[in-house]
């Protein structure tokens, strides 16, 4: 075979002219303006819902449109946000710093401290990578600092101290990072001194994934957490005073429990039983208590095979609890005071995903929520739990693209080893088999649940045809073992679950084998990858989008190390053996063997989170195996692919127009 070793050089001149000439090729025989230019302006539309995040008095939001093509960072008023046309106040325009700077900025998010509201940490990106500069900007004057904190591009893990100190975990040299990438140590850096020179406050190892360190600034209730996360789902945590010269004292939990600290409480979510919490279930002691050795948790909530916890938040004097049952989701609010106290759900539409959005714990019993689903648009809702459970409509987001006749079904379906496996079907089912996209990830606690796009529903659902989102073992749409079921060696079943799914919708009637598409990111790039890999008579056409594919290889990329919980580590005999039984790259057979269904593999050379060179290796091998492969590589993006919503439109046509010419 061909020396392929130049495309794992991310930006060698070699590899991106290889990368350039296939992707200009492939744009080439993808043309489709109107539908670009469609998507683009339901991404832009000025109409959409401003979503924001309140900081003391001022609610914040960051949104880009057509004339913010890189976006704004700005607040508001609630009054002017409740008006009908709100007023906001621009604190980062973030297209007029990358003009000026000619820097490729991308907008990573900002750090506010609180309870003060006066400063934050600005986050920019170059090009979209993982990777950010910190920068400190004043809320008061609206500028950044000029002799201010900044932190060059690194993996950074910053906290708010107090206004002259922050707790910073980055790239200071040699021991300062672990294998994968993340911080290995935390520093005390004061203002007017060289990071360099700031104190260690505390570090691990070099095979951690990540240690950080965060300040709890809630008054009365101040603490420094400490967390050194050993692998994916195990970590261990420390609490001591909120000064950086008192000793840490260890969280004596198991290393696989999820914790979170809120005023005086310690909310325990096992993995695995833990002082009668069983797995999946929310526990809850005094912080005070369970430091000084006692260990009488009380449940908060307790799992069902069909209800699962999802995720925390907090109001001044509530506990709101996300769960999914049947993966249809409930908000239920519990009393902060007695978090064991029965909770109530929230009066909420049918049939719709409900998200808590944003709470701000210190500014009262605020909440934001959003619902949607596959046909309906999201709509934006806000209440206050001190007066009632009936939340108010704030923001409906217009409807872009036709769903006339279209409905939603949940099927389930029996996997090899008898695991009954959910998942939703979208369309018009007035007809016979149709094009059929199956999206689907299976891995990291990743529940799916149904939601809006109007990238999709342009692209795809309007034109009359079926979208499935399977609910594949791996995620966590029915609590911590359905994860667990398929790690490291039973990462397998993973694609039996999709197999299943995929052979279902034939035997439904819904469509033929040569009308489904099959099209996933990421660890759902590995996912489609394999599938082609595995059983492509199955399917009509495969996107294999920022992919992992060479999994004996993985973890020697990127952040790849952080994510040898979940797929195994191919230096140990008994999981290499299971992970080449998979591995998508080293199972690509050649053409006249077994002919595999057309594969368009994307990537971004800027995804500093999986190494570019999964997807080149992969369309490489796929081409020299004369099996039908484009590709599509985008200069900027990172792990999303695209850095703004012009690179969201280009990419997106491409993707459907794609499958318009494969399956359509």
């Amino acid at each position: 075979m061909t020396d392929t070793a130049f495309l794992e050089s991310i930006d060698s001149p070699e590899a991106l002219a290889w990368a350039q000439e296939w992707s200009d090729a492939t744009e080439r025989d993808l043309q489709n303006p109107a539908l670009r230019d469609r998507i683009r302006a339901a991404l832009d539309i000025d109409d959409r819902i401003p979503f924001v995040v309140r900081r003391g008095a001022h609610l914040y939001n960051f949104w880009r449109d057509a004339r913010h093509i890189r976006g704004v960072w700005r607040r508001t008023t609630l009054d002017s946000y409740l008006s009908a046309d709100p007023e906001w106040e621009v604190l980062v325009d973030v297209d007029a710093l990358a003009a000026t700077e000619q820097e490729n900025w991308v907008w990573k998010g900002a750090h506010v401290r609180t309870p003060d509201f006066d400063r934050a940490l600005v986050r920019l990106s170059r090009g979209g990578a993982d990777a950010t500069v910190v920068r400190e900007f004043d809320l008061l004057t609206g500028d950044f600092l000029d002799d201010g904190f900044e932190i060059p591009e690194a993996k950074t893990d910053v906290s708010w101290l107090d206004l002259d100190t922050l707790l910073v975990g980055t790239d200071t040299g040699e021991g300062s990072l672990t294998a994968s990438g993340y911080p290995a140590q935390v520093r005390v850096w004061r203002r007017g001194t060289a990071l360099a020179d700031a104190p260690v406050y505390t570090s691990g190892r070099f095979d951690d994934v990540a240690v950080g360190a965060w300040a709890d600034t809630t008054p009365g209730h101040e603490r420094i957490v400490v967390s050194r996360a050993l692998d994916f789902y195990r970590t261990r945590q420390c609490v001591a005073p909120l000064d950086p010269d008192a000793p840490l004292q260890v969280l004596e939990i198991p290393e696989d429990c999820d914790t979170v600290i809120h005023r005086q409480w310690l909310f325990l979510a096992p993995r695995e039983a833990f002082a009668g919490i069983p797995a999946g279930g929310l526990g809850v002691i005094e912080l005070d208590r369970f430091l000084a050795g006692e260990r009488d948790i009380r449940p908060v909530f307790l799992p069902t095979p069909h209800v699962s916890l999802q995720s925390t938040a907090f109001t001044a004097d509530h506990l709101v609890l996300t769960l999914l049952d049947d993966v249809a989701t409930r908000i239920n609010v519990h009393p902060l005071a007695d978090p064991t106290q029965p909770g109530h759900d929230l009066e909420l539409p049918p049939l719709v995903t409900a998200s808590v959005v944003a709470t701000s714990p210190l500014d009262g019993n605020e909440v934001w929520l959003t619902t949607s689903s596959f046909t309906e648009p999201t709509t934006l809702y806000r209440l206050d739990l001190g007066e009632g459970l009936v939340p108010t409509v704030v923001r409906r987001s217009p409807t872009l693209f036709d769903a006339t006749g279209l409905e939603t079904r949940q099927h389930w379906v029996t996997s090899a080893d008898g695991t009954r496996v959910p998942y939703f079907i979208t369309g018009d089912f007035s007809g016979g088999p149709r094009p059929t996209l199956v999206g689907g990830y299976g891995g990291f606690e990743v529940s799916l649940t149904p939601g809006y796009s109007a990238v999709r529903g342009i692209g795809w659902l309007e034109k009359g045809r079926h979208f499935v989102q399977p609910n594949l073992r791996g995620g966590g749409e029915f609590g911590p073992d359905w994860h667990n079921q398929v790690v490291k060696t039973n990462r397998h079943k993973v694609w039996e679950d999709h197999e299943a799914v995929l052979a279902d919708l034939v035997e439904r009637g819904y469509a033929a084998p040569e009308q489904i598409a099959i099209r996933g990111g990421s660890n759902g790039g590995l996912l489609t990858s394999g599938a082609l890999t595995m059983y492509p008579e199955r399917f009509g056409a495969a996107v294999v989008q920022v992919p992992l594919t060479d999994m004996l290889r993985y973890h020697t990329w990127s952040a790849g190390a952080s994510w040898m919980a979940e797929y195994g580590d191919p230096d140990d005999p008994v999981e290499r053996a299971a992970i080449e039984s998979w591995s998508p790259l080293q199972r690509v057979e050649a053409g006249v063997e077994k002919q595999y269904p057309p594969a368009l593999v994307t990537t971004s050379t800027r995804d500093d989170r999986v190494h570019p060179a999964h997807a080149r290796l992969f369309a490489h091998a796929l081409r020299a195996a004369g099996q039908p492969v484009d590709y599509f590589e985008n200069i900027e993006g990172g792990h999303a692919g695209a850095a703004d919503n012009a690179q969201v439109a280009r990419v997106e046509a491409l993707i459907f127009e794609w499958l318009n010419q494969q399956v359509g």
